[in-house]
């Protein structure tokens, strides 16, 4: 078989203005990117308000393993599947991070026949969307200073920016740093440090706002500081918004490709699920929701962080209302869960299948608490063996839901018709009631416990008495009614990334609380987890390099 970049160079492409005519949209409404990709105009998206909605299927997952999981691929996978049988769908994934690219992924469009092209650009730089984020965020740090030292009028206290500066890539080393060493032309020493621009509040407004005017009073929203006596800066109050929705307003319109089998593909914005609330943008989905009768989207890692946060917070926000759920899993995952090491997961082992299942059904209990009709895509590998795919159907069936094995990285839509045809006979049954998992009412550390215990399953949550009353605080300030986004590990339902499986009766610790007051959401940063992530000992970018045609090796 080949590798993914070696299908993806082969695919057969067609204009993106045909692309463009399957949804409807004029080609004086793309704003192209070469011959392959293009940006809707925001003019055209106004003008689609009277239209009805089609319906909504999330993809989501078990906890991601090194033994892989391919739900990206599978959300490729199930959109081809559902054109194949006739219905008109679009898909809706994020764009990919530099960071974990050079990192450990080494690519993020999904994998096999399977997968978004332009593979490499949409890897690579794309359509500058996160160049732009990174540089709006960049400019609301640099004003901060720049206020301080031209006077400090709003007596800003340095002691309380909040705001950090960023950027796209994983680099451990700018986590902690002082800026302004180097005396009185540099401004006032003080300690601060750079998140990924995944990470950024900028994109979580950007992946959140309805339309420009949305997005610029978002931005003026952000609270950047506090006075000495406690009270917030904001944004506004620096006079940045204008000058960041400037940088922001090609990047708002959303990016179309094709998957392989030119199936219509929006990639916009790129939120991480372990740190942010990991969904693709608003405008993006409810763009193809007028478009077509389908949209499969994806949430970030496993449905404990993704779907918990595309449920809680981005259906919430935007009024969306999935129509149904579906929940990947592998063999070779669920063995992990159940106790084999990765070097081991070529035998045969039905004993740590049926083990593993336990975290698979969490997931389908979890889903089904939002009201959420929830079904099984196995995705197959070849070392799969009919006994450990026979016993995760019975599991999956004994847990009220029905698993279907899927070949879709082999063989593309034809590997995947059975799925496509099972979601939606369950996205036309009618037995949803979507709700999400708390009410806006409720206070901001109940809704961290009630994520911590009906979707961790955890024993209780512990925070200092510092991060509890600032969360009174905030809650005082107007902000007690906003969702909360949970910062963890993706590995575990626990902030242990080695406890694999369904681990119950755990704490979940509670170390920093962030104000997202522009996106609209509380940030509950939990046990180890960081928003600036390092590379691994072997980084993808050792491997990844041009050849001697000028084309790119090492994407995945």
């Amino acid at each position: 078989m080949k590798s993914d970049i070696e299908i993806a160079r082969g695919a057969k492409k067609r204009p993106i203005q045909e692309i463009g005519a399957k949804l409807g949209i004029p080609s004086e409404s793309l704003l192209p990117y070469g011959h392959d990709k293009a940006k809707v105009a925001a003019d055209f998206i106004s003008g689609l308000s009277g239209r009805p909605d089609g319906r909504l299927i999330l993809v989501t997952a078990i906890n991601p393993t090194p033994a892989g999981e391919g739900k990206t691929t599978t959300t490729v996978g199930l959109g081809d599947g559902l054109s194949r049988i006739g219905k008109k769908a679009v898909v809706c994934i994020r764009e990919a991070s530099l960071g974990p690219n050079f990192g450990m992924k080494g690519g993020a469009a999904g994998g096999g026949m399977s997968q978004v092209v332009p593979m490499e650009e949409m890897n690579l730089h794309f359509t500058g969307d996160f160049h732009a984020i990174t540089s709006a965020h960049n400019l609301l740090s640099a004003l901060i200073d720049n206020h301080i030292y031209w006077g400090n009028t709003l007596d800003i206290d340095p002691r309380r920016i909040v705001w950090r500066r960023v950027m796209d890539m994983n680099d451990r080393a700018l986590r902690d740093m002082v800026v302004s060493l180097g005396g009185v032309a540099n401004g006032f020493p003080r300690q601060t440090g750079f998140d990924i621009t995944v990470a950024s509040e900028v994109m979580a407004i950007l992946c959140l706002a309805r339309d420009l005017a949305d997005l610029e009073k978002r931005l003026g929203d952000i609270v950047v500081a506090y006075r000495r006596d406690k009270t917030p800066v904001h944004c506004r109050d620096l006079k940045a918004e204008g000058a960041m929705t400037v940088l922001l307003k090609d990047a708002l319109q959303p990016n179309l490709v094709q998957t392989l089998e030119n199936t219509p593909a929006f990639v916009h914005g790129g939120p991480f699920a372990n740190i942010a609330h990991g969904c693709n943008s608003v405008m993006a989905t409810t763009t193809a929701l007028k478009l077509a009768d389908y949209v499969v989207t994806e949430a970030g890692f496993g449905a404990d962080l993704g779907a918990e946060k595309f449920f809680d917070i981005k259906c919430r926000k935007a009024g969306l209302t999935p129509a149904a759920a579906v929940i990947v899993a592998t063999i070779r995952a669920l063995k992990m869960n159940g106790g084999v090491a990765k070097a081991g997961l070529g035998a045969e082992n039905v004993a740590a299948v049926e083990k593993g299942c336990a975290n698979l059904g969490r997931h389908i209990a979890n889903v089904k608490g939002f009201g959420v009709p929830a079904i099984v895509a196995i995705n197959h590998f070849g070392t799969d063996t009919e006994a450990e795919i026979a016993a995760v159907k019975a599991y999956v069936t004994a847990q009220g839901a029905e698993a279907v094995l899927c070949r879709h990285w082999a063989e593309g839509s034809a590997g995947i018709e059975e799925l496509a045809r099972k979601v939606v006979a369950l996205a036309e049954g009618g037995t949803g009631a979507f709700a999400p998992l708390y009410p806006d009412a409720m206070g901001l550390f109940e809704k961290i416990e009630t994520i911590a215990k009906r979707i961790y399953h955890a024993g209780e949550v512990t925070a200092d008495r510092a991060i509890r009353e600032q969360l009174k605080a905030w809650e005082a300030a107007g902000h007690g009614h906003l969702p909360i986004c949970m910062a963890k590990t993706q590995y575990s339902f626990s902030t242990d990334p080695e406890l694999r499986g369904a681990p119950s009766g755990h704490t979940i610790p509670v170390r920093e609380v962030r104000l997202s007051a522009g996106a609209g959401f509380v940030v509950a940063i939990c046990g180890e987890i960081m928003t600036m992530p390092g590379l691994p000992k072997v980084p993808a970018a050792e491997t990844i390099r041009l050849n001697a045609a000028g084309e790119v090796e090492g994407l995945f």
